[in-house]
């Protein structure tokens, strides 16, 4: 896209104050030309000119007018889009993705579920204004929507919106004009373009009307008749010369012609790839619907039926594939249609042939119903028979067929009088009600009239029945339009032939076309159309045979692409479901490895497209090989989460997949690739793509070897990138010198909030680089430095940079070779840092001195809820310490003790912190060598205790008296949920105890006895026991 920088400023050409209307034209044309600017006054100061023969009040009358016939001509135009501030913003884009410009428009909506490309929004009442005080307004934008998203209700709105002033209020002049008045003309002049806009111009005023600043909206590219030519259209300046229209239009849009206008190009994105980027702008996408809008839609369409208005959005819910569809308004709104005449159609739920559709074809199928059935056709007429509905849907059929089938192989979707006639289509057909549910006739300003399908979709339906039934009589190749080919007879000839034609189609316009083609031949549409557009069981006996013919043209060795995923739509569409259920049940159970054929690699993308499990993550861990990841590269591209762990891939995986990081159009936003074979060379690949990608938010590279240069790497990368949020790299042996290097990337990058560096053998020397990044670093939330080989002075210098640090949340130091000097330091950072909620300290040397220290911290800290002990030869005066202090902390949620000796003093003083704390929920005391009166002690504290909610015993001797102390306690207690009391030597008389204490119980959700030598049939006993006194609670014997 062209890229404005400098603001320059421009000025208005001088308008002239003649009355002759070819003075006026001269005079508009001279400045839309840019030959204006070269006059020294404003058409502001032009209408404070005394001498001026026409005065402002003329000026503004006539630009009145223009605003009110604007208003008549789109009025009643926004009924149809759903909820209208839906248009109130546009997605920001940089210029066109490769599924955009190649794909069919269900296939782009399939294929991102949906939703759009990750983009800042700007809104409609900015569009066309500077991004920045140092950017110039856009001269060229472009507003793409895939077909039915609303880009024509879009241009009204605004246009609307502009004519009341509320929009666009720095254009004196908004000209709205469609490529379908555009394809009236053969040739055109400018002077001819602007005056066909103006019914008014012979007025007076139109000269003191010129405006400073005008918009040309070119609504509906994809409809052009001749496609644009940049290369090779000869460059036109003079106004009132006669050229083809597609040239003209080339030449306004490179500013040959009208220079000083903006001009706004709304298109289907396939079709806006005709406009070289650099002549671009601005470019902006119309989102699709949400879910709220979804429902919104159709709550306008059934606004007094609940009943109606909730099984319709059910059934809409019910299939993900036809709810993804269902984010185009016009969709939305064709479902809702069908929706509705089924459940009127509906007398019970044995009506077989009635059942909700779950294919397309199905639901285009209820929509033919509806429109045979008079739905939708004019009141107060007497509803048709039988037999006539059947031939009227036949002959439409017929007479619609043909043009719809031969326009979807030329890219023709509007129609002319003309064409009409070419294809022999009765126009005095086109005006009954029941074509009127197909096509939408439009008066063009040339005052001839034009015609196109409600919805693309519509037409390719139209144009699959009308293959359907031609090819039972037809001997030749019905692709070729002038009939002349080699015979071809039968169904089956037919459809291979359309099969072939739309695996050949690059553009995939015929996509959807052989969807419908296939799905007519499944049981239920047969059902729903026979007799009226299908012959009762017609066709039917090929229906393997098209399966098996379908399947055959997936390619063997080659990647899986848009047409082999549509093969599995079309199988979806037939009722042909035993390939995708195979691969589906093998990725359930583990078993996809085995399945590497042509057919399961493209079942396989076509699940990661519309399965609800790969809608949340796709999970191909232990089942990939490098060929079969090759095949599927180009579908991985729209998974959000991707789990590629344990498949032994290499580094050149890697470079195949920083391909696919690297796209435009990649969506992945998390991506794990955890206990791989990626050394340095990988991580090198994986990072040059972290340069350019904008999507993925995680990565997670763990159980690899990337080694030094390999983090290297990375770090380079995270210097740049602004979008990953978390990188996990624990067990690669980035040693302290890859430590180093994310230290130092730590200092410029903001985004990145977690970073896992567990198992790396950092030392001290990379402990002391991250400390110095953490003094500087603003945006780190996360860091994990488990089993790294720091000692107190590492530690020391991380403290050090926690008393200044202030956005670290959570810091794991578990599993070093911290010692009570270790334990002073993190003591001092804890009286001083008040943003660390998250301390591990696991398997250290603290000691009982160590955690003496850092009790005395947790005393004054104000904001750490988590904090870790476990493991640290702490013993009872430390245990006492801690005591004292949780009796006067306010913040700590989670106390973990376990495998410390703290013995039964510690566990007393423990408890009595419990009778006084109000904060603490969650208390580990597991293997801490509490006895019977430790537990009665604790026992106590929680008949008076409301607040902790977690509780575990597991490995300590409490024996039958401290079961029932803790069975006395659960009596009353209230706030406790889990209980673990494994291997505490309860036996059958403590067990029993609390088993019967739970009939008082209601609060506690889970228990653990096991291990208390009950004996199996003890365990049923008291298993049913508890089941009868605490239902809801689980318990684990």
């Amino acid at each position: 896209m062209r890229k404005q920088e400098v603001q320059t400023g421009r000025e208005a050409g001088q308008g002239h104050g003649t009355g002759s209307p070819a003075e006026q034209v001269k005079a508009l044309m001279d400045l839309l030309s840019g030959k204006g600017s070269q006059g020294s006054q404003t058409p502001q100061a032009l209408d404070k000119t005394p001498d001026s023969p026409l005065g402002p009040c003329s000026s503004d009358s006539m630009i009145q007018r223009h605003r009110k016939a604007l208003l008549s001509k789109v009025a009643g135009g926004l009924q149809l889009a759903g909820p209208c501030h839906r248009l109130a913003s546009l997605l920001l884009v940089e210029g066109l993705t490769d599924l955009q410009l190649r794909e069919h428009d269900f296939t782009q909506v399939e294929a991102t579920r949906g939703g759009g490309r990750p983009a800042r929004t700007i809104a409609l009442d900015r569009l066309f204004l500077p991004l920045s005080r140092v950017s110039v307004p856009p001269r060229v934008s472009i507003t793409i929507g895939v077909a039915g998203m609303g880009k024509t209700t879009l241009v009204r709105h605004f246009v609307r919106l502009w004519a009341h002033g509320q929009v666009g209020k720095d254009f004196s002049l908004v000209l709205p004009l469609t490529f379908r008045d555009l394809n009236t003309h053969e040739k055109l002049c400018a002077d001819r373009l602007i005056c066909s806009i103006f019914p008014h111009i012979g007025e007076p005023s139109l000269a003191v009307a010129v405006p400073a600043r005008a918009l040309l909206i070119l609504d509906g590219l994809d409809e052009c008749r001749t496609p644009l030519d940049f290369s090779n259209t000869v460059a036109c300046m003079d106004p009132k010369k006669e050229i083809p229209v597609d040239h003209l239009i080339t030449n306004i849009i490179r500013g040959n012609l009208f220079p000083e206008v903006s001009i706004w190009i709304t298109s289907r994105p396939s079709a806006s790839g005709q406009i070289p980027g650099g002549l671009v702008d601005r470019m902006t996408e119309i989102r699709g619907f949400n879910e709220e809008e979804i429902k919104v839609c159709l709550e306008q369409m059934f606004p007094k039926d609940q009943a109606l208005l909730g099984w319709v959005l059910s059934q809409v819910q019910a299939d993900r594939a036809l709810y993804l569809m269902c984010t185009v308004p016009a969709f939305c709104r064709l479902m809702g249609v069908a929706l509705g005449h089924l459940w009127h159609s509906r007398t019970g739920p044995q009506d077989a042939d009635l059942w909700p559709p779950r294919t397309l074809c199905e639901l285009y199928s209820w929509y033919f119903r509806m429109a045979l059935s008079g739905e939708g056709q004019e009141k107060g007429k007497a509803s048709p028979r039988i037999e006539q509905v059947a031939h009227g849907g036949r002959k439409m059929v017929g007479t619609l067929g043909r043009l719809a089938f031969h326009g979807l192989l030329k890219k023709k979707y509007v129609f002319y009088e003309q064409d009409m006639k070419a294809f022999g289509v009765d126009l005095a057909l086109l005006q009954g009600a029941l074509c009127s549910c197909f096509l939408q006739r439009e008066e063009t300003l040339a005052s001839s009239v034009a015609y196109c399908f409600t919805h693309l979709s519509l037409q390719e339906f139209v144009a699959a029945a009308y293959y359907y039934g031609a090819s039972r009589r037809a001997i030749f190749d019905l692709f070729t339009e002038s009939g002349v080919s080699w015979p071809r007879l039968g169904f089956l000839t037919h459809f291979r032939s359309a099969a072939q034609r739309a695996m050949q189609a690059e553009d995939g316009r015929l996509d959807v076309f052989l969807r419908f083609l296939s799905g007519l031949l499944s049981p239920r549409v047969n059902a729903l159309l026979a007799g009226s557009l299908l012959a009762q069981g017609e066709h039917q006996a090929y229906r393997t045979q098209v399966a098996e013919l379908l399947q055959g043209c997936l390619r063997p060795d080659a990647a899986v692409c848009a047409r082999d995923i549509n093969v599995l739509h079309c199988l979806h569409e037939l009722q042909h479901t035993e390939l995708v259920h195979s691969v589906e049940e093998a990725m359930e159970s583990g078993a996809l490895a085995r399945l590497t054929g042509p057919p399961h690699r493209a079942a396989l993308a076509y699940l990661l497209q519309v399965s609800d499990a790969c809608a949340q993550e796709a999970n191909l861990s232990l089942s990939l090989s490098q060929g079969v990841l090759q095949s599927l590269l180009p579908q991985l591209l729209y998974c959000r989460k991707l789990r590629l762990d344990t498949n032994q891939f290499q580094d050149p995986v890697m470079e195949l997949l920083g391909s696919v990081l690297s796209g435009k159009d990649c969506r992945i936003q998390k991506i794990s690739l955890a206990e791989n074979q990626i050394s340095n060379k990988g991580a090198k690949a994986l990072a040059r793509s972290l340069l350019v990608n904008r999507s993925l938010t995680s990565l997670d590279l763990r159980g690899n070897s990337i080694g030094p240069q390999g983090a290297k790497a990375l770090a380079d990368a995270l210097k740049i990138n602004r979008t990953l949020t978390s990188l996990s790299l624990q067990k690669n042996s980035i040693g302290p010198m890859g430590a180093q290097r994310m230290a130092d990337a730590l200092k410029q990058n903001r985004s990145l909030k977690e970073l896992m560096l567990s198992s790396n053998s950092i030392g001290d020397g990379g402990s002391k680089a991250l400390a110095e990044a953490l003094k500087v670093n603003q945006g780190l939330e996360s860091l994990d430095l488990q089993s790294n080989s720091i000692s107190d002075a590492g530690v020391a210098a991380l403290m050090g940079a926690l008393c200044t640090n202030q956005t670290l949340l959570s810091l794991s130091l578990r599993e070093n070779s911290i010692s009570p000097e270790g334990g002073q330091a993190i003591a001092h950072a804890l009286c001083t840092n008040s943003t660390l909620k998250n301390l591990d300290l696991t398997a250290n040397l603290l000691h009982d001195q160590g955690a003496q220290a850092i009790a005395v911290a947790v005393r004054e800290n104000r904001t750490l809820t988590s904090l870790h002990l476990q493991w640290n030869f702490i013993q009872a005066s430390a245990a006492q310490a801690l005591g004292q202090a949780l009796q006067l902390n306010r913040s700590l949620t989670s106390l973990d003790l376990q495998e410390n000796a703290i013995g039964d003093d510690g566990a007393c003083a423990v408890a009595h912190a419990l009778k006084v704390n109000t904060a603490l929920t969650a208390l580990y005391l597991q293997v801490a060598s509490i006895g019977a009166p430790g537990a009665q002690v604790l026992g106590e504290a929680l008949a008076v205790n409301r607040t902790l909610e977690i509780l575990d015993l597991r490995g300590n001797a409490i024996g039958v008296s401290g079961a029932k102390a803790l069975a006395n306690a659960l009596k009353v207690n209230s706030s406790l949920r889990r209980l673990n009391l494994q291997e505490t030597s309860l036996g059958m008389g403590g067990a029993i105890c609390v088993a019967t204490a739970l009939s008082g119980n209601h609060r506690l959700q889970r228990i653990n006895l096991q291990g208390n030598h009950i004996g199996e049939s003890g365990a049923r006993m008291i298993s049913e026991a508890i089941k009868t006194n605490a239902p809801t609670c689980t318990v684990e014997m």
